[in-house]
């Protein structure tokens, strides 16, 4: 493969370094050797700027967490160009602002204290900037395992800019805040303060369709994908879908990510635990309703993350726990997911993005 048409990069929760492979697009296929090893310790998610040209790594390390910037050189590689605390513990989601004025990280943090937050971090054109700004949303729920206290489990930027979501899946809540892209501490509490799901269906991760009037949300916990409408710059639960029948003998069942293709005809969300799937739903044009129509095995345990390829032909499949990243055929019409075209072992990936076409 001397000139792949794209480039992957793939995050890792458990080992050194973020793997940048070559992809090619007519073929579906990865190359084998890495086009760079770029260093980064346990770098579990990956925020790329528009352009390809920018990355943010966030990285779980000892005593806390810790976000790199990196930036491409004249030759294309990815270089260090800042590394800031993140000032939280286990930073495992984020995403740029508006004009990507800032970083937005979410941190999950397992135990009670400190618990979960959301920090805010000034980009500029040296990299990043120390936190600005730390939110945290106390919350205690006695007796309960996974949601005794608040695990931000994701942050996203709404279609128009002005607001952002973060998901709490201890207290079973999506927060809610005005964004102003021009201020150091740009967060402020909206009013309400946040949409309440039901207790114990634990959200996780929300995303918003193209034309910023739904949005879809993962309920870890509960087994669970909600839709939601978006409107008057609210969000409002309309349904939930069950993934299984709700009467079913107790398991580990847990929803993980999830992604629209690009002509946001067709929903894709991973399933873990005792089924390893990737469900593919139809999404209706007139009001984003969804209707189940694969279940596909992942060809692995743990499928944290996937990746639609560009092109729409292909889907990327992230098995952090049996150490394998697969590439799977996938047909635009119908949105199905076809035969495993190739299976490269990885250690513990937990990110996938692409970032556009390579230099040279």
């Amino acid at each position: 493969m001397p000139n792949p048409s794209h480039e992957l990069l793939v995050g890792c929760a458990e080992c050194d370094g973020i793997l940048r492979l070559g992809f090619d697009a007519a073929s579906g296929r990865l190359e084998q050797r890495p086009l760079q090893r770029i260093t980064a310790s346990k770098a579990s998610w990956l925020v790329v700027s528009a352009d390809g040209e920018r990355l943010f790594a966030l990285e779980d390390v000892q005593g806390g967490g810790r976000i790199s910037a990196l930036r491409r050189d004249a030759a294309g590689q990815f270089i260090v160009t800042a590394s800031m605390p993140s000032e939280g513990v286990e930073a495992v989601h984020g995403c740029l602002g508006e004009e990507a004025r800032h970083l937005l990280v979410a941190h999950y943090c397992t135990d009670a204290l400190p618990g979960g937050s959301l920090a805010v971090l000034p980009v500029s054109a040296d990299g990043l900037g120390r936190v600005t700004q730390l939110l945290a949303e106390p919350f205690e729920r006695p007796g309960a395992q996974r949601q005794a206290s608040s695990h931000i489990h994701c942050v996203v930027v709404a279609p128009d800019g002005l607001h952002v979501f973060a998901c709490d899946l201890g207290a079973d809540r999506v927060y809610e805040y005005h964004y102003q892209g021009e201020r150091s501490d740009p967060l402020a509490p909206a009013n309400p303060r946040h949409l309440q799901l039901p207790e114990g269906s634990g959200p996780r991760h929300l995303l918003f369709d193209a034309g910023g009037r739904h949005a879809y949300l993962t309920l870890e916990l509960s087994n669970q994908v909600a839709l939601l409408d978006y409107q008057d710059r609210r969000l409002r639960l309309r349904t939930l879908y069950d993934l299984d029948p709700p009467l079913q003998p107790p398991a580990d069942r847990r929803l993980g990510a999830l992604h629209l293709s690009v002509d946001g005809r067709f929903l894709y969300v991973s399933r873990r635990g005792a089924e390893n799937q990737l469900v593919v739903y139809a999404v209706d044009p007139l009001d984003g309703a969804l209707e189940e129509r694969q279940r596909r095995d992942s060809g692995g345990v743990e499928p944290r993350e996937f990746a639609l390829a560009p092109d729409g032909r292909f889907l990327l499949v992230a098995n952090q726990r049996s150490d394998n990243l697969l590439v799977m055929q996938r047909d635009p019409d119908s949105g199905l997911l076809g035969d495993t075209l190739q299976e490269l072992h990885v250690p513990s990936p937990s990110d996938l993005k692409f970032i556009g076409r390579p230099y040279g």
